[in-house]
């Protein structure tokens, strides 16, 4: 790149590779710097044993039909292998699984099926008026200017239009707990688990804890690429790999096995960043696409910050409670009572044995049975197993970063555990495993760069949401230090495959020139 680089990102995450895209598009010369060999972070397919390919990040429900179309991601590559997996939620013996598949039930009681008609009714009606301020820059209040006013003036419009009724069920529900929320509507305990796993997952949160189900379910419901539960081909890092070609025909620089080791500031201004190598890169504006903390005080250093501003990031809750697991199967387990088990599978019999695992977590230890969210990509996209075999994907609750012993000496037993948590429904599982990796938030953070492990760079709640993420000084992409700028999953709207605190952060630079 000869020309003078305005913006250098730092990590080839997708909102990393998404912002690059954006600005080179507007004709900013851009450079994007990751530590690893490949882009992707957490959502690139990698080769966990030989032949088996899987990535942490494993289905798209937050990602969207515009960035597809405003980066022609089809054009490079980008495609499904699934539009629309159902999710089953599996009863431990087999005689009841209820699969919620195209916005309907089956196997739940005539009762359940038709308070879910309801319950999605609603959901839905909360989710129109959300919608768009995911894809936003937050407001600043009191300070800002007419573009925030406007932003507030439609954030109330579109609740007003809920009407009365609508709108104060949705204040109402807005904090309660996901179990407070599924006894309301449903009778059957293995609907519920199903139905609260969306609001709790990824997060140190379950079913009876206050906080956000309403607003996790609403950020879960924001995707509206097939209106299902999509599912990338070549797994996550399809999409991966279609976002950094984009970014590199739209313009942008991307170099691999280049770490950065800290933001250079010069007169308290980002004026470049120092590699681990040594060699020194200059821009006119630096973009972090790491978590909140890393970027403040690993990267940028807290001497530059206000000290109650540090305060403020220092206690934003970053401690994963999720595991990764990754089995290579010499054939196709079976499931009992199901016939294919090709959705999303729930281990999770009811809302106390998600709680139970929880609680378990909450003092240092793992449960003995694990909730667990299963899917068998390999069966939509033979691309990530050898002819006939085949890779499953787990995320595992609970697990702690902090685990009483440490990871080293707890790793096979927790293994353990979730495999025989898998064999109470597929009881042949064991025999079907040749090879296993097991990611633990401690694996996460030193892999990928996570403090705490957390895959959404901090607690997504009700404290750190919107105009408070990460937070206020912070939350409008722009730093407390000129040229420095957020772009990652800790800046609204927060984890998950999105792209829209990517294209947000972009915009946000783009309005400054």
């Amino acid at each position: 790149m000869s020309k003078p680089l305005d913006a250098i990102i730092i990590g080839a995450g997708h909102n990393g590779l998404v912002c690059a895209a954006h600005l080179a598009r507007a004709g900013r010369q851009v450079l994007v710097l990751e530590a690893a060999s490949q882009p992707g972070g957490l959502g690139a397919t990698r080769e966990f044993a030989p032949g088996f390919r899987a990535s942490v990040a494993h289905t798209l429900p937050q990602f969207g039909r515009k960035l597809v179309a405003d980066l022609a991601l089809e054009n490079h590559g980008f495609r499904l292998a699934a539009s629309a997996l159902p999710t089953v939620a599996l009863c431990p013996d087999g005689s009841g699984h209820i699969t919620i598949a195209d916005g309907t039930l089956s196997g739940a009681c005539a009762a359940d099926t038709a308070a879910y008609k309801a319950y999605q009714a609603l959901l839905q009606k909360f989710a129109k008026a959300i919608n768009p301020f995911w894809h936003k820059r937050p407001p600043v209040l009191g300070s800002g200017g007419l573009r925030d006013a406007a932003t507030l003036g439609l954030f109330g419009w579109n609740l007003r239009t809920l009407g009365k009724t609508d709108l104060r069920e949705m204040m109402r529900m807005i904090a309660l707990p996901a179990r407070d929320l599924m006894d309301e509507y449903f009778h059957s305990p293995l609907l519920k688990a199903a139905l609260s796993w969306d609001a709790n997952v990824g997060s140190k949160l379950a079913p009876r804890s206050p906080n956000n189900a309403v607003i996790a379910l609403l950020y879960r419901m924001s995707g509206d690429l097939t209106g299902g539960l999509p599912l990338a081909s070549g797994g996550t890092g399809g999409l991966m790999d279609a976002l950094a070609k984009a970014a590199c025909a739209n313009g942008a620089g991307l170099r691999l096995d280049s770490p950065v080791a800290k933001v250079v500031v010069e007169q308290g201004r980002a004026v470049g960043v120092a590699l681990a190598s040594g060699e020194l890169i200059r821009a006119q504006k630096i973009v972090s696409n790491a978590d909140p903390k890393t970027s403040f005080f690993q990267l940028l250093g807290a001497r530059h910050l206000d000290i109650q501003f540090t305060h403020r990031i220092r206690r934003l809750r970053t401690d994963g409670y999720v595991a990764k697991l990754h089995l290579a199967l010499d054939r196709l387990p079976t499931f009992t009572g199901l016939a294919y088990p090709g959705g999303r599978l729930l281990l999770a019999p009811t809302m106390q044995f998600i709680e139970n695992a929880y609680d378990e977590a909450k003092y240092g230890g793992y449960a003995r049975r694990l909730p667990m969210e299963v899917l068998l990509p390999s069966l939509q996209d033979d691309r990530l197993a050898p002819a006939g075999q085949h890779v499953l994907s787990a995320l595992v609750q609970y697990a702690p970063y902090t685990v009483n012993g440490g990871w080293d000496a707890q790793r096979k037993d927790f293994l353990d555990n979730a495999v025989a948590s898998l064999a109470q429904y597929a009881p042949d599982i064991r025999d079907c495993i040749v090879a296993s990796e097991l990611l633990t938030p401690t694996d996460l953070e030193q892999q990928f760069g996570l403090t705490g492990g957390h895959w959404h760079h901090g607690e997504f709640a009700l404290d750190n949401w919107w105009m408070n993420r990460p937070t206020y000084g912070a939350s409008q992409y722009r730093t407390p230090v000129s040229g420095f700028y957020l772009c990652g999953a800790g800046s609204h709207p927060g984890g998950g495959i999105m792209g829209a605190a990517g294209s947000n952060a972009a915009a946000a630079i783009l309005e400054e020139r």
